[in-house]
């Protein structure tokens, strides 16, 4: 199992959500943050002359099966990317273990999440 930390523009969130329900992840976790890479970030003067150098961003967790890393990894891609730089990152680390506290469920049965596409299909059109 994969966990997938994408940071990404705020405003690209709802495209890479689609772009992930149409492949059959329609679920992830959502952290609003800030912060800044090469780009540097906003300088503004506040207060006594402190520079704040962050931009909104927002962190996507999903964790994912092996074997659908690269499908997930492209709808990120496909959805975030502007060209345009401040873009983002994805970070991919192992998961030694995931338990599913309702069932006690383990491993990749408690992260199983990959619908049907005809289901998504069916519930989320372009």
């Amino acid at each position: 199992m994969l966990k997938i930390e994408a940071i990404i523009r705020p405003e690209k969130l709802e495209a890479v959500q689609l772009k992930l329900r149409r492949i059959g992840y329609p679920g992830m976790m959502v952290t609003e943050m800030e912060g800044h890479g090469r780009q540097k970030g906003l300088h503004s003067d506040w207060p006594e002359g402190m520079r704040i150098n962050f931009l909104p961003k927002v962190k996507i967790d999903i964790v994912v099966e092996n074997k659908h890393q690269k499908e997930v990894i492209k709808g990120i891609i496909s959805g975030a990317k502007t060209g345009e730089m401040g873009d983002g990152k994805i970070f991919i680390t192992e998961v030694k273990d995931a338990i599913r506290i309702r069932t006690g469920e383990r491993g990749t049965q408690a992260i199983s999440m990959k619908e049907p596409l005809a289901l998504v299909k069916k519930g989320f059109k372009k």
